[in-house]
């Protein structure tokens, strides 16, 4: 704030300055215009005039060229039109220096006091103090800035903005029922906008392990009510009908939704999921019905002739397997996330799979139909970190309880098949 308030102090007082600057000059102004009519030669002249031309008249009247009733109606014109010349230069006399000074104070008053107004009514000091915070956190670490901008989203609870940089990180982290939480608020704050209820309706679809629950479904209809193009409703319908291997809806959905978004990435983005889902189609409609992978099956098959392969997609199979040090700490349906991020931790998860506790040991296989949005996919990436964790609450953000495993900078591009083994617990 104190550049912000310098910089208004320092152009009010340049205002100030140009205010006093005529009233700095007057004096001398003055003394030039008392100059100048001390000097004014202007009547003299006009008497020389007047008595060439009455000299003029004399001389006429003389050599018989006019009478003398005519003489006397000249000379009365002269006489008048001297008068006028010599009653027009009258000025008024000119006033004091000082005179008017008492209206500056007043002046600068109505200015200081219209621009606080002014700025109070068109500024805005909450975006201005969230962007400092923004900006001191920059090299934070994650924990630092996401518990900065919490801070600061408590303190402006009535500023969409805050809680609007605070959803992509909740989104981005996996944590869900916080990123939830968030688009409530920015609903309560800026109402049912087709934009923020997708996002809720796609956070909830991935909270409820890529369900389409009725409160999923209710937001969707409304959503697509408000707005029947809405690029994030369609593209999470087009996931749902690809989990169910309903191919041919799910590249509609993803048709449609590619025609709503405006950036070349994310159309292109989609274009590689329909190829995926093509690929698919066309596999089923040659494999006999009875030996068919269901889409429940997807991320359990390791094969490599898998649709993701077939489709020149990359795609990642690990082996998950839970240490005997850890058995029996949870039950056997406890959810169990296989999450791919970026390495630099920038994006949000680039494909999660899920399956339970009791299936291990068990091969998933990770792939662009496995990302969260568009904008984040394992093929964008040259390295990822996998993180398999056994959530005790079902949620995929980490609590007290959890078991986990990792695996850090793994070439997407590889073909082997990864083993992780899930063999800590979070204290």
């Amino acid at each position: 704030m104190i550049p912000l308030w310098t910089g208004i102090v320092a152009l009010l007082l340049l205002s100030l300055w140009l205010l006093w600057l005529p009233l700095r000059r007057a004096a001398g102004l003055r003394d030039a215009l008392m100059t100048f009519e001390a000097d004014d030669r202007n009547n003299a002249e006009n008497l020389a005039i007047y008595r060439q031309r009455l000299a003029a008249l004399e001389a006429a009247l003389a050599e018989g060229e006019i009478d003398r009733e005519r003489f006397a109606e000249d000379r009365l014109e002269l006489d008048r039109r001297l008068l006028e010349d010599a009653g027009s230069t009258g000025r008024r006399p000119l006033r004091r220096v000082q005179a008017g000074r008492w209206l500056l104070p007043l002046v600068a008053v109505v200015v200081i006091a219209g621009t606080l107004l002014f700025y109070d009514q068109t500024g805005d000091r909450r975006d201005l103090a969230l962007y400092q915070v923004i900006q001191s956190l920059t090299h934070a670490p994650p924990e630092t800035r996401l518990a900065a901008l919490e801070a600061e989203a408590r303190r402006q609870d009535d500023n969409p903005k805050a809680w609007a940089e605070l959803f992509p990180r909740y989104r981005d982290s996996g944590q869900f029922d916080k990123a939830i939480m968030t688009l409530e608020r920015l609903i309560a704050l800026q109402g049912r906008q087709p934009a923020l209820l997708a996002q809720l309706a796609q956070m909830k679809f991935f909270a409820a392990h890529r369900t389409l629950t009725g409160e999923v479904q209710a937001l969707v209809d409304e959503t697509l009510k408000l707005d029947p193009r809405q690029p994030t409703v369609l593209g999470m319908l087009g996931i749902d009908a690809f989990d169910h291997a309903r191919y041919p809806q799910a590249i509609d959905y993803w048709r449609r939704a590619m025609a709503g978004y405006q950036d070349a990435e994310s159309g292109q983005a989609l274009r590689k999921v329909i190829a995926v889902a093509q690929q698919r189609l066309a596999a089923t409609r040659e494999t006999p019905a009875e030996t068919r992978e269901t889409t429940s099956d997807r991320t359990s098959a390791a094969a490599p002739t898998s649709a993701a392969a077939v489709a020149g997609q990359p795609s990642l199979q690990v082996d998950l397997t839970l240490s005997p040090s850890l058995q029996g700490r949870l039950a056997a349906d406890t959810p169990v996330f296989l999450v791919a991020r970026d390495v630099d931790g920038n994006r949000p998860p680039l494909a999660i799979a899920q399956t339970t506790l009791g299936a291990l040991p068990r091969t998933l296989t990770l792939s662009d139909a496995q990302a969260m949005t568009a904008d984040a996919r394992l093929s964008q990436a040259d390295r990822v970190d996998l993180v398999a964790r056994v959530s005790a609450t079902g949620q995929a953000t980490p609590q007290s309880g959890d078991l986990y495993g990792r695996l850090d900078g793994v070439e997407v591009a590889g073909s082997a098949t990864l083993a992780l083994d899930i063999d800590h617990a979070v204290p």
